[in-house]
């Protein structure tokens, strides 16, 4: 008997680099995505092409063009394999922080109601698969700004970047999952996901359920759709390739991140759903060693280009609820599975995409 991974979101980056692991491990795949990207960010960054790749590729997949938020659609296909759906992935999203301000609705309801609605499917119909959810670390709102009473840790500013230390000791600070979501500004975005966040949580602690969060920072890789509003490491590498103007919003330009692969991530699935856990909150990225800040990435991808590329300006206006800095901590998660680890760091991220 066959046995399936449900995808949402399954032509993005996070849901191919899914569909393309579970399906090279003997799953089935049963892909949900109805290019919503294209309706959040034109034509140019359309999920479609990569409907098309997967398709083409892969033996076992079947796709539904199918919105998370049409409960009844889900309905018929959940019903249809039942317990046979033996892990959910569930990568659909509005991503984009700017965007969710220009349709807070449309935001909400994707990203918070139709996270219930898969949730509730999955416990009406196959209750012992793993539930794996992405999330974001703006979930943690602008708490990792170092901005409220009672902080940790201080942010200074560095030549080319900003970096955080231990108010007490100077040592180097990450971000661990102990840190409050509560009392910061989240952006609307980062609201909405809040929402989902904690649901998945939820269904795991009160009904049994092996659900997960995963609150990641940027991922990236080569199947990214990169666009002005989301998905920034694609983008740039485009507008330097394309000779496009480029700008950069607020923090001079220094505001850092640890860039993960989509293959990095999808790999740290494949370990929970080896042995899952019920209502499990895990900060997933790069971590330190793939920490870098967007004038650093600019002068690494005019090197790996061979590009003289200067186009682009750094604008005072930063976006509302926007990290100065994050990098990831993981020990959480690399004490649980001890033999993942990080297999791609800045410099091949930047090769592959290339």
């Amino acid at each position: 008997m066959k046995k399936y991974v449900l995808v949402t979101g399954s032509c993005g980056l996070i849901g191919t680099e899914s569909c393309l692991y579970f399906h090279e491990r003997g799953y089935s795949i049963l892909g949900i995505d109805n290019d919503m990207r294209s309706y959040f960010f034109g034509s140019e960054s359309s999920t479609i092409p990569n409907r098309e790749f997967l398709i083409k590729k892969l033996k076992n997949y079947e796709h539904y063009e199918v919105d998370i938020r049409d409960r009844d659609s889900l309905k018929k296909i959940f019903k249809k394999y039942g317990s046979r759906i033996e892990c959910v992935i569930h990568t659909a999203a509005q991503p984009s922080h700017d965007w969710a301000s220009i349709e807070p609705t449309t935001d909400f309801t994707i990203n918070a109601n139709g996270t219930l609605n898969l949730l509730e499917e999955t416990r009406n119909n196959c209750k012992e698969a793993s539930f794996i959810f992405t999330s974001t670390n703006k979930v943690y709102g602008d708490r990792p700004n170092g901005i409220y009473e009672g902080s940790e840790f201080v942010i200074d500013e560095l030549d080319s970047r900003y970096e955080a230390y231990y108010k007490n000791s100077g040592e180097l600070y990450s971000v661990s999952e102990d840190m409050s979501i509560d009392m910061s500004k989240h952006s609307l975005f980062g609201s909405s996901k809040l929402a989902a966040d904690v649901m998945v949580q939820e269904y795991g602690k009160y009904f049994g359920m092996n659900t997960v969060s995963f609150r990641g920072g940027c991922l990236t890789g080569s199947h990214h759709k990169g666009a002005k509003l989301h998905g920034f490491m694609s983008y740039l590498m485009k507008c330097i390739k394309s000779d496009i103007p480029y700008t950069v919003f607020g923090y001079k330009g220094k505001q850092v991140r640890d860039n993960i692969d989509s293959w990095d991530l999808v790999n740290a699935f494949w370990y929970f759903h080896q042995e899952p856990s019920g209502g499990e909150v895990y900060n997933i990225g790069g971590g330190r060693e793939n920490s870098i800040s967007v004038l650093e990435v600019i002068e690494l991808m005019k090197r790996q280009l061979n590009s003289n590329w200067n186009k682009y300006e750094i604008s005072d206006k930063n976006r509302i609820g926007d990290h100065i800095w994050y990098i990831t901590d993981l020990k959480k998660f690399k004490s649980r599975y001890p033999n993942w680890k990080i297999t791609k760091n800045i410099n091949q991220i930047i090769k592959e995409m290339v």
